[in-house]
């Protein structure tokens, strides 16, 4: 546990890079579509749901390297973007296997990644600092 608040930083830096990547779809929203899901939607609407979709997504990386240079928010931080991934997990995962073959499912398996090694850091700074507080 002691190693994952020790490398916490460099962890949400990981972390924040890598979904910030997500800024692709902001970019190019038919191409993120297509490499994610296999899929692709049309119309401006669908083009201005994919690019705020990513925005989001993005942000949340932003989220992540912020807090990494700043302990005090990490708790909201992780919580956050940490809800936002398994809400996404679970999502994908409703779909069945449908979506596993494409990036969505390297998505997949990193974000639960992410989710456990956040909640892990949740619960042993907590941890942590209560024993500190005796």
């Amino acid at each position: 546990m002691r190693w994952i608040v020790a490398n916490m930083k460099w962890i949400m830096i990981l972390s924040g890079v890598l979904t910030l990547t997500m800024v692709y779809a902001v970019i190019s929203p038919d191409a993120a579509l297509q490499s994610t899901f296999g899929e692709s939607l049309n119309g401006p609407l669908a083009e201005l749901i994919v690019r705020n979709w990513g925005a989001l997504i993005a942000m949340g990386g932003g989220m992540l390297i912020y807090g990494a240079y700043r302990p005090s928010v990490r708790p909201l931080v992780l919580t956050f973007t940490g809800l936002g991934k398994i809400l996404f997990i679970v999502l994908v995962l409703q779909q069945g296997t449908r979506y596993l073959q494409h990036q969505a499912g390297i998505a997949i398996v990193v974000d639960s990644l992410m989710v456990i090694v956040f909640g892990w850091y949740l619960v042993a700074s907590r941890s942590m600092q209560k024993r500190a507080e005796r």
